[in-house]
């Protein structure tokens, strides 16, 4: 059982308590149009390309099965016909050519979070699984699940909540902490975010809250997008309700996608190039404590 890994964080500091390592996995049902990691959204290896990095040694143009590399007055990298083989990126020593994502087993990503085990036991770290969303590759995650509970691990997720519930009370009885996205209340505008409403976001985690399941309501805002009051003290109002969540994270707009995409080849559906200021944080944090007394932070 494998799943296509994109990234391994060391020392994350921000996906749960203490010390973690984060998994990030490829794959995910929705597209919300802030996505700052667009290289997450399809569970097939991608190809970054970075044509300000290309000092032109020829590699790629020689070793493409599909010639998609084409050279000239400016550099192109055609993706029509491109397989994602990776062959491109083996030997591109400048960085301009990446490839994103890897296929890895469930016993070699334990071994390469358990390699950090005494930084997790000193801090009350752990694992955190990313993505993307995790329970796109659920067989791979329960697998992985049952070994890191067994070798003692404190473990995170972090999920958007669309999956069947039956995933999720499968994997009840080894998740410390879900990280429960959050991204907008009302369903409609859930589906013009996201692609999809939320109500069975909402009722898996209202399941997961009732099962006993510790969460934090992890809350990405967007300046004139997703901030508005009606929203903030929904999520108040949503918080107040459940009996086992913990905390709320905001998490402030950054553009980092914006040029994710662009190293993709693809069209940014939100082409906002300014971080949240910090007026509008301090806003967000005092609408949604006036109407809660869980404790609210920003991530």
């Amino acid at each position: 059982m494998t799943a296509t890994v994109f990234d391994i964080e060391k020392f994350a500091v921000h996906d749960g308590p203490g010390i973690r390592t984060t998994v990030f996995l490829k794959g995910c049902p929705l597209r919300c149009i802030w996505c700052h990691n667009p290289e997450s959204q399809r569970r097939e290896k991608e190809i970054f390309f970075s044509p300000e990095k290309c000092i032109g040694c020829g590699w790629c143009f020689r070793i493409c099965p599909n010639h998609c590399h084409i050279a000239g007055e400016t550099r192109r990298f055609d993706r029509t016909n491109c397989i994602r083989c990776g062959k491109c990126t083996e030997k591109c020593y400048a960085g301009a050519l990446e490839l994103v994502g890897r296929e890895m087993t469930a016993d070699e990503v334990l071994d390469e979070v358990l390699k950090d085990k005494v930084f997790y036991e000193n801090s009350g770290g752990g694992l955190t699984l990313s993505g993307g969303e995790p329970m796109m590759h659920f067989e791979f995650l329960c697998e992985l699940l049952q070994k890191a509970k067994a070798a003692g691990l404190h473990i995170c997720i972090e999920t958007c909540g669309y999956a069947p519930w039956e995933h999720y009370e499968r994997i009840l009885s080894c998740i410390d902490l879900f990280l429960y996205d959050i991204k907008a209340t009302d369903p409609e505008k859930h589906r013009h975010f996201t692609g999809v409403t939320n109500e069975l976001i909402l009722e898996n985690l209202r399941k997961i809250d009732d099962s006993g399941g510790n969460t934090i309501l992890r809350c990405p805002l967007v300046p004139g997008v997703n901030d508005d009051d009606a929203h903030l003290l929904a999520v108040a109002a949503l918080a107040n309700s459940l009996k086992n969540v913990q905390e709320i994270d905001l998490e402030p707009y950054h553009p980092l996608g914006v040029g994710k995409c662009a190293r993709l080849g693809i069209a940014s559906r939100l082409e906002v190039n300014e971080f949240a200021d910090e007026k509008s944080i301090e806003k967000w944090l005092s609408r949604i404590r006036s109407g809660t007394e869980v404790p609210v932070k920003k991530s």
